[in-house]
């Protein structure tokens, strides 16, 4: 049986895969294992925000023994004011449109602001039992609250959901899509068959959506699907946070390479913040 812990070995591994490539072009790097220094200089094994946040997200949750926006949005706040949740007490990495809603409590709706910085963090939503949509969609709204946003998070909460069921990817993906009514999404159902090109892997979340199922939808194993996802560029620890997690479920816990799981940091607070 799959479980919370797998999704978020996969995410964090993933996402500190990610890290010291962040922003850079595709083909200007080659990521294949666990590194560090880079975009922001941090030692192997560090994870971002994408990993911060969706700990704190898991650990309100097991607090408060199910979904309580205000109490996640208390620990989002403890994450970026006292460095909680972090690798190593330091927040090092958070988006502006993030910032903003945590610093004046509630989530940005322009269309601007469509950043993956609900998507990234949004997984452990797929372990509570009878998580609804509009659940789903009140906790994308703490920092992120266009229906973009919100949709995309119902979507991949959903694949989620169907890949713990047993589903095949691709038949998850467009049984997800099909509930939605969100055009802006009408690429996902055939996305394993578009080629890299036409892959964008930016911070933008229906790029980030599309690069981290195409990743888990055109690799064979959690190792490939990771690297795959990292070396698309860009958003690289976010595009391998989102694919991380699906893989995590799709593959295990012990379908991560240890290697990985050995140079992760912090994985003390991991098991702590897990339900």
């Amino acid at each position: 049986m799959k479980t919370l812990r797998d999704a978020v070995y996969g995410l964090a591994v993933a996402d500190a895969l990610g890290v010291p490539v962040e922003f850079s072009d595709r083909g200007t790097f080659h990521v294949t294992d666990m590194t560090g220094y880079g975009t922001y200089y941090q030692p192997p094994g560090t994870w971002s925000d994408d990993t911060s946040m969706t700990l704190a997200t898991c650990f309100s949750i097991k607090r408060k023994k199910g979904v309580d926006p205000s109490d996640i949005m208390e620990c989002f706040r403890a994450w970026k004011t006292e460095g909680k949740f972090t690798a190593d007490g330091v927040m090092f990495d958070i988006g502006w449109t993030t910032s903003q809603a945590i610093s004046q409590g509630f989530g940005l709706t322009d269309i601007s602001s469509n950043g993956n910085g609900s998507l990234m963090r949004i997984i452990p939503l797929a372990f509570v039992p009878g998580i609804t949509d509009e659940e789903v969609r009140q906790v994308s709204a703490l920092t992120h609250g266009h229906e973009i946003s919100k949709e995309a998070c119902v979507i991949y909460i959903n694949i989620a959901k169907r890949l713990l069921a047993g589903m095949d990817v691709m038949e998850a993906v467009r049984a997800s899509v099909n509930d939605s009514a969100g055009e802006v999404f009408e690429r996902l159902p055939g996305i394993h068959e578009l080629p890299e090109e036409e892959i964008k892997s930016s911070g933008y979340v229906v790029d980030t959506l599309e690069a981290a199922i195409w990743a888990l939808a055109t690799t064979k194993s959690y190792e490939e699907c990771a690297l795959k996802a990292v070396n698309l560029g860009k958003d690289t620890d976010t595009v391998g946070a989102v694919a991380g997690a699906l893989a995590g479920i799709l593959y295990g816990y012990e379908g991560i390479p240890d290697k990985w799981i050995e140079i992760l940091r912090n994985k003390e607070l991991i098991e702590e913040c897990l339900y």
